[in-house]
């Protein structure tokens, strides 16, 4: 979220007499408390002169409290004033002051939307983002065209009702199926009824139309709360369903319910089952909650006394697979980027870690829907049976997560890499009724993937074994991958300690080495898979080695670089000459190159071994620096040759300096588009400062930032984005209103992978020029021809960034650890062959809007931001 930049108002500025008057007729006459008044008006206008803004603010209420009449005079300066001290006390980590200052602005600004807005960044920025979309959503409503309520509600919407949310309601079969099994069972006799994570109140929904006497729901986000208790009313059974916002664990007999209900409908699961806590939750219901169970299912169903819970039970499957693209995002496969050997770094492993000794809070996979994952997968054994439990089993449950680890011997059957497990399960509903999230399955569901990490030979072939151990110790579903039985020799490799040594020679080579890796060969770093994605791009470091070696031998050749040039605000590349003057780096000195990439990055390191380069670093964790330290140490850079740039400036917030008082950077790494595929905020920003920070000839890297999209018609892409009309939720009205969680771009997209038809070529949609900002626009026209008849619904787009003339990546290249985006419009547009369609392309801040339209027709908007 960005940061408020109000400028300050002028101080000097006074009241109007008439408004002073009027507030005295409005005091009666109180010459003190107008007295008082003035005085405090005149204080605050000082203390904003002299930067105290804590004493300005606390002025300013008084005066405000004392005085409404003069809210329109002195809102202006108020806003400037709380926004500064809010900085100030965001600094001093004083986060319980920021709310009582922004609570007691709200007081008396109650709608004014900018104070709103800014009050939803501080949530947002705290993790509060519930709270955060509620003051977003408001600012809105107050102002629809507040431009950054928008693009803060956009990016929090994201977060809040994730785009699963969407594909599940339009699932169809899914819904259907819930419906059939609720149904039949409230016509049984169960119809006292508890939906545990309501969501939108459609299992509720259905329950009562089915004729259940009495049905409560809960649900704990209080987004989703608010929309079930709009779509409740809004379908006529506001009064007859009771909706609770707490979670059921904390739900009470008869505080919050009358009596122990006869059925509970749920569906909180995970991709991996169990990852949303359905155990617990099931557990909690039964003891406290919910009728006895059915003793046995000999037992005749009574009318009452006896409860159950849909879904009744799951199993879970699983088999593994080799998948390039899952290899990449969790193993380091290469030895040496950009000139940088990785032999001697730390054991680096993803957060989806499966060994038996990791944290019990550590989630230990992560998702893909394996349909379209990029390069697709190979099953290398058949599908086996993982798990399996009996929600209608209270003793089952409540001795899952203290069973034993169950062993699984798995054949392999193909040759291949072993990269990874992938599992998914079949939910019974009821007797008849049921929903696979299978890899093959047309459904909302991703499948769980426990990536391979700790394995040195991944290569497998028929004959081989793998044992694995699955269980629900922590309620996670863990399947660890013990060890792999080699065909043949019956060599067993465990996978939760160190490889065996499949040769003398391996252990020859391991006792030599024994005495310099003894402490080293202990160490694990955690990266984001994201991180380990853009560790194994060689391309990215190779091209960045390049064109930064190009780059430092023009200085020290004293050529002059692209940078001597307009920033667009009076402030040249060469801002700043007479500074400059003063302190040239000569050709004896270092030069200097700072990297702010976002997260773990290598590329100081690149630098430095450039020769004669003191590089800083802006990584922040300390397990990521030491990770830097062991590799500079084995790759022969000197300890003062990297540094970390965190470590010299005092507020981590003001990235952007000198490197000394009187130095200035050769090279300035931004990093400029985030891994989702969009922009980074902020960015022009920084690079206007960067700019300003330069050394003759000196530049940012990268220069220059293309975007390229086409027209597609995408299904997919509709289906993620909103409700697509009644049909879907069997006749209920919920589009209308969790359709304003909408999202007009789309975020994490494979292009290559999405189910699409392409109706044009690829176009250039815009630039943006970090080293020539006078050559940057703020809205483009592209018209584009299409090639194929259809419904535009969305435009996919990415990024060529361009390190210099010569050099640039793709972000839609197949090594890229960049994801890429779409924008959906919000109505489709029919096309045939050869039309020209006119895109309109805005840039705003840190957003990029775009509408399209068809000759004379209406137009069709989204927005990238």
């Amino acid at each position: 979220m960005k940061r408020n930049t109000e400028r300050m108002p002028n101080p000097s500025t006074r009241p109007r007499p008439n408004r002073v008057r009027r507030n005295r007729r409005v005091a009666g006459g109180d010459a003190a408390r107008n007295e008082l008044v003035s005085r405090s008006l005149e204080s605050a206008q000082q203390c904003l002169v002299n930067q105290d803004y804590g004493t300005a603010f606390a002025h300013y209420l008084l005066v405000l409290n004392l005085a409404p009449a003069l809210k329109d005079f002195a809102k202006e300066s108020f806003r400037f004033t709380l926004f500064k001290w809010a900085e100030e006390l965001d600094a001093l980590s004083r986060i319980q002051d920021i709310f009582d200052c922004y609570e007691q602005a709200l007081e008396l600004f109650p709608n004014d939307e900018v104070i709103v807005n800014s009050m939803g960044e501080h949530l947002f920025r705290m993790g509060f983002r519930d709270e955060a979309a509620g003051y977003f959503h408001k600012a809105l409503k107050l102002k629809p065209d507040f431009a950054d309520a928008k693009e803060n509600f956009h990016r929090v919407a994201n977060w809040l009702v994730e785009r699963w949310h969407f594909l599940m309601l339009n699932d169809h079969k899914r819904n259907a199926k819930y419906q059939r099994a609720i149904q039949k069972a409230v016509q049984s006799g169960f119809n006292t009824v508890l939906d545990i994570g309501t969501g939108t109140g459609i299992l509720s929904m259905f329950a009562k139309k089915a004729g259940a006497s009495e049905v409560c729901a809960c649900e704990l986000s209080n987004t989703m709360y608010e929309l079930a208790c709009e779509v409740l009313s809004a379908n006529a059974m506001e009064g007859e369903i009771k909706i609770l916002h707490m979670k059921s664990l904390d739900m009470e007999i008869p505080k919050d319910i009358p009596n122990r209900v006869s059925l509970v409908v749920t569906e909180t699961v995970d991709a991996g089952l169990f990852g949303e806590g359905i155990v617990e939750t099931l557990i909690h219901a039964w003891k406290h909650l919910l009728l006895p169970p059915q003793i046995s299912e000999s037992q005749a169903v009574p009318t009452s006394g006896v409860g159950r819970v849909i879904p009744a039970s799951a199993t879970v499957f699983g088999m593994a697979v080799q998948c390039p693209e899952i290899r990449r995002h969790h193993r380091v496969g290469v030895v040496e980027v950009g000139g940088v050997c990785l032999t001697g770094a730390p054991e680096l492993h993803s957060p989806a870690i499966y060994s038996t000794d990791s944290d019990d809070s550590t989630e230990p996979y992560t998702t893909e829907r394996l349909s379209r994952i990029p390069g697709g997968y190979t099953p290398l054994t058949e599908h086996f049976q993982a798990l399996t439990v009996d929600f209608n089993s209270p003793q089952e449950l409540g001795g899952l997560c203290s069973q034993k680890p169950s062993r699984i011997c798995l054949p392999i059957t193909k040759h291949g890499v072993l990269d990874a497990i992938v599992a998914w399960f079949v939910l019974q509903l009821d007797e008849e009724n049921s929903l696979s999230t299978g890899p093959e399955e047309e459904t909302c569901w991703e499948q769980a993937v426990y990536p391979v990490q700790n394995l040195l030979d991944c290569a497998v072939k028929p004959g081989d074994s793998l044992i694995l151990e699955v269980s629900c110790q922590d309620a996670y579903l863990r399947i660890c991958m013990v060890s792999l039985v080699r065909a043949g020799d019956g060599m067993e490799t465990e996978l939760d300690g160190d490889p065996s040594l499949s040769s003398e020679a391996e252990l020859c080579s391991a006792l030599a080495c024994l005495q310099t890796t003894q402490g080293r060969d202990q160490q694990k770093c955690m990266l984001e898979s994201s991180e380990i994605a853009l560790l194994n791009n060689v391309k990215y470091h190779d091209s960045f080695k390049t064109a930064l070696s190009k780059l430092l031998s023009s200085i020290r050749a004293g050529g002059k670089s692209e940078s001597t040039v307009l920033d667009g605000t009076g402030c040249s590349a060469d801002c700043g000459n007479s500074q400059r003057q003063d302190c040239p780096n000569t050709a004896s000195d270092p030069l200097y190159v700072l990297d702010v990439s976002e997260g773990f990055s290598i590329l100081s390191l690149i630098a430095a071994k450039l020769g004669s380069v003191k590089a800083y670093s802006s990584v922040e964790k300390e397990q990521h620096q030491t990770v830097l330290k062991i590799l500079a140490e084995t790759n022969g850079v000197s300890e003062e040759m990297l540094e970390f740039w965190l470590n010299h400036v005092e507020d981590d917030s003001a990235l952007l300096q000198r490197p000394t008082t009187d130095k200035m950077w050769s090279a300035v790494i931004l990093d400029c588009v985030e891994t989702c595929g969009l922009i980074r905020q902020e960015l022009m920003e920084k690079a206007a400062l960067a700019r300003c920070l330069l050394e003759p000839g000196g530049r940012i890297f990268p220069g220059r930032i293309v975007m390229y999209g086409m027209l597609v018609e995408s299904e997919t892409l509709l289906q993620e984005s909103a409700v697509q009309g009644t049909e879907p939720t069997l006749g209920l009205n919920i589009g209308p209103f969790i359709n304003q969680f909408t999202v007009p771009v789309h975020v994490f997209l494979d292009i290559n992978t999405l189910p699409c038809v392409h109706l044009s070529q690829t176009v250039e949609l815009f630039t943006l020029d970090l080293m020539y900002p006078n050559a940057n626009y703020n809205s483009r026209e592209v018209k584009v021809q299409t090639c194929s008849s259809g419904r535009v619904t969305a435009i996919p787009f990415w990024y060529q960034v361009h390190l210099d003339d010569e050099i640039s990546l793709s972000t839609f290249s197949e090594d890229s650890h960049w994801k890429q985006a779409a924008v959906v419009l919000d109505e489709a547009i029919e096309v045939k062959a050869g039309d020209l369609l006119l895109l309109n392309i805005q840039q705003h801040k840190n957003s990029m809007s775009i509408t399209a339209k068809k000759g004379g027709e209406h137009t069709a908007t989204g927005s990238a931001d």
